[in-house]
């Protein structure tokens, strides 16, 4: 887990701070893709308050029951759904609510003084009193992030990474078919990207084209950058999104696109 803690000396100090955290939670879930399908859920606060916030994404191989209704963005979890408090100060009925499967992706706790109070941690005020401090507790876990990309952004071929959170920015493939001035070139190539700041999968493997872009669907990285025989000829690289068109683009093309996107 990347976990956070605020330490705040009154209630109206948190709640200034656990909405700044849900903003920057939800900037985190747009990024890497998945903000449209994660909702903010009201769900139990288990062993430490009792409700906090969860971050869950719809997702058929979710093992989270949430309720969500068209056009809303909160959501209560399955948990807490017959309670009464579930639903206070949401302006639509309940029945409105419609039950999906989801992932847990991160989850909010406002903890108030129940540790703090037990550890005496506390803080002077202007009087010199001893004031417990108010706390809130703020988790998501990376490699379930990651997880629930692969589900939502997959294919029938494999992965479909965003460019935010891909492993490398290009998939250089190498299809020399033993010509060493292709061979040359595309080592070349993979010098000028890593030079010019670009993480790069390089795939010199001896092997058939078919099998390499196979491999390379699977992975996911989102650009294919193809060095052979033809676009050696051409001075022109084959350049494919990953989910999307075909380019042909020189080194120097390339490299800008690459630096500004």
């Amino acid at each position: 887990m990347k976990d956070l803690y605020s330490f705040s000396k009154d209630a109206a100090q948190h709640d200034l701070f656990y909405e700044q955290a849900q903003k920057a939670y939800k900037n985190i879930f747009n990024r890497v893709g998945i903000g449209d399908k994660t909702y903010l859920t009201r769900a139990s606060g288990g062993s430490f308050s009792k409700f906090s916030h969860e971050f869950q994404t719809v997702c058929s191989a979710g093992e989270d029951n949430i309720h969500v209704a068209a056009n809303f963005d909160i959501a209560v979890n399955e948990e807490i759904i017959n309670e009464k408090e579930a639903f206070e100060g949401i302006s639509i009925p309940k029945s409105d609510f419609k039950p999906v499967k989801a992932i847990e992706v991160g989850n909010i706790f406002t903890l108030g003084t129940r540790f703090s109070e037990v550890l005496g941690l506390t803080y002077k005020d202007a009087e010199g009193k001893d004031i417990p401090v108010f706390m809130g507790s703020y988790g998501i876990g990376p490699a379930r992030l990651m997880a629930t990309v692969v589900e939502l952004m997959s294919d029938d071929k494999g992965i479909v990474w965003p460019a935010a959170v891909a492993p490398f920015r290009v998939h250089l493939v190498e299809l020399s078919g033993g010509d060493a001035a292709v061979k040359d070139e595309a080592e070349e190539v993979y010098k000028a990207l890593v030079d010019a700041g670009i993480e790069v999968f390089f795939d010199d493997r001896d092997a058939r084209a078919g099998e390499k872009f196979a491999d390379a669907d699977l992975i996911g990285i989102p650009l294919r950058v193809v060095v052979s025989a033809k676009t050696l000829a051409e001075g022109k690289f084959e350049c494919t999104q990953r989910a999307g068109a075909t380019t042909h683009l020189s080194l120097t093309e390339l490299i800008t696109q690459l630096s500004h996107a």
